[in-house]
């Protein structure tokens, strides 16, 4: 049985390439491909098995494409559980433009999931996280999987005795109402979730607290890119400086730190430890080209320099407690 339990609904066939620019009309010639397996839980059980621990990773697949992503996860050497579905799982398209150094991502809708087949992954996962500490659902919700599905997963967890850990954003957000543990939006995914600037770091930590006082999570963990993070807790909030390193890509940044944290806790770490590892994997994550996430080795390093930043203590406004 694994300790982690990964649930991916959107799960993609990553490709990733260069091209010396992208431009209208002409053929845009481009380099080698590169192929992973990705979406969401899929990056996170990734790093996890990076890092030297092991998540089992559930998702629905089909088609040709699907079958490719099986392929790619067995290749990685990381215990998966497919639930077959009709429609063909979707691919995602990353292009590297030498020119400019910018990054195009084209990012496909995923298929059409059934009832039978999004209960059917409920049920699996059911099955496969018995006696899990943690089940982590991260990314977005296909098409014909209702807006409130990640309650049900929550909902589950609990009655598992395992802790629900969640990244995702938009109605699926708002519709959640109680049982994460551990609730990773970022900055734009809490402005959205409030509909507010939140343009300092009090008013950041006053959303995040309300999330926590509605008892939607226990705690929030708010990325914010350049700026670091903040972990908020109802009795206190800080924010942990931000890894400076040069960056190459952001795909999977946020699904590293996620992975990273919930690595840390498994192995005993403490909760700020911990958020400063998730932090450490967001950031050796950058560093690599296309869809490749983190290195170990780079995350170890940075790891210890962010052990050595001190945190900064953040209130929420007096209006808001």
């Amino acid at each position: 049985m694994a300790e982690i339990v990964t649930l991916t609904m959107n799960p993609a066939l990553d490709i990733a390439t260069g091209a010396e620019a992208v431009v209208p009309t002409d053929k845009i010639r481009c380099g080698p491909p590169r192929y992973d397996p990705g979406g969401g839980g899929i990056n996170v059980a990734r790093v996890i098995t990076t890092l030297g621990g092991e998540a089992l990773a559930v998702f629905p697949a089909g088609g040709a494409s699907g079958q490719a992503l099986e392929a790619l996860l067995k290749r990685d050497r990381i215990p998966s559980c497919r639930v077959p579905v009709s429609g063909s799982t979707r691919e995602s398209f990353t292009v590297d433009e030498r020119r400019t150094g910018l990054q195009y991502r084209f990012v496909l809708p995923g298929p059409e999931i059934g009832e039978a087949e999004w209960k059917a992954c409920l049920d699996r996962l059911a099955a496969q996280a018995q006696g899990a500490r943690f089940v982590v659902a991260s990314g977005s919700l296909p098409p014909g999987v209702p807006a409130g599905f990640f309650q049900s997963v929550a909902d589950l967890s609990r009655d598992l005795g395992a802790r629900f850990v969640l990244d995702t954003s938009g109605e699926p957000l708002r519709r959640m109402r109680s049982g994460v543990y551990l609730l990773k939006p970022s900055l734009r995914e809490l402005r959205e979730w409030t509909g507010q600037a939140l343009a300092r770091d009090a008013e950041q930590v006053a959303a995040a607290r309300g999330m926590i006082e509605r008892g939607l999570s226990e705690i929030v963990v708010i990325s914010k890119g350049g700026e670091g993070a903040l972990l908020v807790l109802a009795d206190g909030a800080e924010r942990l400086p931000a890894i400076e390193v040069p960056v190459r890509s952001a795909v999977g940044a946020g699904d590293s730190m996620v992975g990273a944290i919930v690595f840390g806790l498994v192995k005993g770490l403490s909760l700020r430890d911990a958020v400063r590892m998730g932090m450490a994997a967001g950031a050796a994550t950058l560093m690599t080209p296309g869809t490749e996430l983190c290195r170990r080795e780079d995350v170890e390093r940075l790891y210890e320099a962010a052990r050595a930043m001190q945190g900064i203590p953040v209130s929420a406004p007096e209006s808001s407690r």
